[in-house]
């Protein structure tokens, strides 16, 4: 009688790949590493210090799921498993900082902001008192910020689309990005001694948002030319071959079918740059300088040694008013504008997200 043998659809999944620890396996030894950790600071004696104690049960856990799954599941499972666990561990650990930066902040400057402190200015308001807000602030970063994207994403994404579109392979263009490389690394505070040795010392004139914002377009075009030129890199060379052989001249193919196709990472780009911009606090101090009343006018002085704020420059001045003390109301303050200044550029980004999505092109 012949031997049945089984069909490859039927031969089981586990037979195939081993033993496997049971899902529930990971949860338990982090518990158990969790419990580790707390016994071996309760015997050493040692103060209980949240850093110490997640990095010792973080070590635990990675060296006893190890050892687990080298026991049940064999070498190779094992050092798959070591290295995942790397990986979501990195992870963990870059998003930590992030994750505690935000809900510090808004902990803490949750509770400053009303009607009052997004409607009123520091005007007539003692630094040591209680009220104000941060109106002149916030309408002082728009400016600025809007007067510097004016000028930066149109000579960026322009200087993208040479680049990709008309340099390859010429010199002047090995020129543009080298220069483009250097400006990356540019320190804001080295942007802001050249504008302000170019445009006040100079040409003579004094501070105010404009120049403040000269100094945030060259911090901005660096990162709107890379990124928008990453993205033109990443459209398919089959459409500007389509293009050209209906007739299509190519500055009208670039007008019409490059930068259409890459409109929503073009603008994720600009989002960044000016993301970066409304973060900006040196250059600012040396150019703009802070101001208690509201002033609308970016090209004008006003009080030349206080033209107008920024939301940057006044959490530094009400910190500084705050000397140190944690209760001032300067420190409140301080906050309750490092929670805008963050629901802004959140604000924008999902803007700029929803501007991206439904422009996009669509095949």
């Amino acid at each position: 009688m012949a031997t049945l043998q089984a069909s490859p659809s039927e031969v089981n999944e586990s037979d195939l790949r081993g033993q496997k620890l049971p899902n529930w396996s990971p949860w338990a030894i982090a518990v158990g590493a969790i419990v580790i950790s707390a016994v071996i600071f309760s015997l050493t004696g040692d103060s209980f210090n949240k850093a110490r104690f997640a990095v010792l049960a973080a070590l635990l856990f990675v060296v006893l799921l190890t050892g687990a799954s080298f026991a049940v599941e064999g070498r190779r499972q094992a050092v798959d498993r070591l290295f995942s666990t790397f990986v979501y561990s990195t992870f963990v650990l870059a998003m930590a900082p992030l994750i505690s930066i935000i809900y510090y902040t808004l902990a803490k400057g949750l509770g400053v902001i009303d009607g009052d402190f997004l409607t009123h200015s520091m005007f007539t308001i003692s630094p040591d008192s209680f009220g104000g807000g941060a109106y002149h602030a916030i309408i002082g970063t728009l400016i600025v910020t809007g007067i510097a994207a004016v000028f930066a994403i149109p000579i960026g994404v322009l200087t993208a689309v040479y680049l990709v579109e008309y340099g390859d392979g010429k010199r002047f263009a090995r020129i543009v990005s080298f220069f483009v490389d250097v400006m990356t690394g540019i320190p804001s505070i080295v942007a802001g001694l050249f504008i302000f040795t170019f445009w006040l010392l100079t040409l003579g004139f004094q501070k105010s948002g404009f120049a403040g914002a000269l100094s945030l377009v060259i911090l901005m075009l660096p990162v709107i030319v890379r990124s928008t030129e990453e993205i033109l890199r990443l459209v398919p060379m089959e459409l500007r071959e389509a293009s050209y052989a209906l007739g299509v001249p190519k500055w009208k193919t670039i007008v019409r079918i490059v930068l259409p196709t890459a409109f929503s990472g073009i603008v994720t780009g600009v989002m960044l740059a000016i993301a970066r911009a409304m973060g900006e606090t040196a250059p600012l101090l040396l150019l703009v300088g802070t101001q208690a009343k509201i002033n609308f006018d970016p090209f004008s002085s006003g009080d030349a040694a206080n033209p107008m704020a920024t939301l940057p420059t006044f959490i530094y001045s009400q910190l500084g008013a705050a000397a140190g003390n944690p209760n001032a109301p300067g420190t409140a303050r301080a906050w309750g504008a490092a929670v805008t200044l963050i629901a802004i550029i959140m604000i924008f980004n999902l803007l700029a997200r929803f501007v991206g999505r439904f422009t996009r092109a669509r095949g």
